[in-house]
C-alpha cells in the first residue's frame, strides 16, 4: 500500500512541477527499476543465509551418505 501511495504522490509532484506527462511517465518507469532491482538484491541478501545452510547440510548429506553406484 505504501509503495502505491508513494507513487501516485511521485506522479503528482512530477506534474504539479510541469513536466510533460512523456517524462512523468519515464521517470516512473526508471523508478520502477530501480526499486524492482533493489528489492531483489535485498531479497537476495536476505535468503543468502538459508542459501548457505543449505549447501552446506547437502554437502555433509553428500559426505555421509557416498552414492553406492560410481558414477559415469
Amino acid at each position: 500500500m505504501v509503495e502505491f501511495v508513494f507513487v501516485i504522490a511521485f506522479f503528482l509532484m512530477l506534474l504539479l512541477t510541469g513536466i510533460s506527462f512523456l517524462g512523468v511517465l519515464a521517470a516512473l518507469a526508471v523508478g520502477f527499476l530501480v526499486m524492482m532491482f533493489a528489492g531483489v538484491l535485498v531479497m537476495a541478501l536476505k535468503l543468502l543465509p538459508w542459501l548457505l545452510l543449505a549447501l552446506v547440510v547437502a554437502w555433509i548429506w553428500r559426505a555421509v551418505n557416498p552414492p553406492r553406484f560410481p558414477r559415469y
